[in-house]
């Protein structure tokens, strides 16, 4: 049965192509071929301001520029974020996007409504694509992926996503041309299967 997938880009060098701009095309290649509808948010292109205050948090409302990247996630059955490590984490800019998208009433419930209010984005699947420079081993065992577990547990979770899948691509300086090639495949076939 044929999917709403959303790519979110999460790079925030727009300025150039990195191995994220890569995995992204090659998934919606592969997601597009299979029959499923695609769309696409590169969070490098958009201006966005950063929230500042709890008070902005709970009581503002999501910047005009931002509105339509919101109707994209109403949108989808999938979402699909792709990223750097950057210091251990997702980049600042990507963080930025998620929490002015992610605000009460559009994702979660409003403060004051009891509880921790209403997971708004249930019934929505997603995987995450991380790139890194060390080998994701090292990340998933050493490190124990905290940012990663965070942003599935704390954010898509919190909201209401699940499953949440995940693909970690190590030691992304060393790949060369086969390493990358292999990856653009397998981004190909979770494309084709809406994961």
């Amino acid at each position: 049965m044929p999917n709403r997938i959303l790519l979110i880009l999460g790079h925030p060098d727009g300025a150039r192509r990195h191995l994220c701009h890569a995995l992204a095309d090659a998934y919606a290649d592969g997601a597009r071929a299979a029959g499923h509808a695609v769309r696409v948010i590169d969070v490098a292109a958009l201006d966005f301001p950063l929230l500042r205050s709890k008070d902005d948090w709970d009581h503002g409302s999501a910047p005009a520029a931002l509105l339509p990247a919101q109707q994209d996630i109403l949108w989808a059955g999938h979402v699909v974020l792709f990223f750097p490590l950057w210091l251990g984490d997702m980049p600042a800019l990507l963080k930025g996007f998620l929490e002015q998208v992610a605000r009460p009433g559009f994702a979660l419930g409003k403060p004051g409504e009891g509880g921790l209010g209403g997971k708004l984005l249930k019934g929505r699947s997603a995987r995450v694509v991380v790139t890194m420079g060390m080998p994701a081993l090292v990340y998933r065992w050493y490190f124990r992926a905290h940012s990663l577990k965070s942003l599935e547990r704390n954010i898509l979770g919190f909201v209401g996503f699940a499953p949440v899948r995940e693909t970690l691509v190590g030691s992304v300086e060393a790949l060369g041309e086969a390493g990358v090639a292999k990856w653009l495949r397998q981004m190909r076939r979770s494309g084709a299967k809406a994961d």
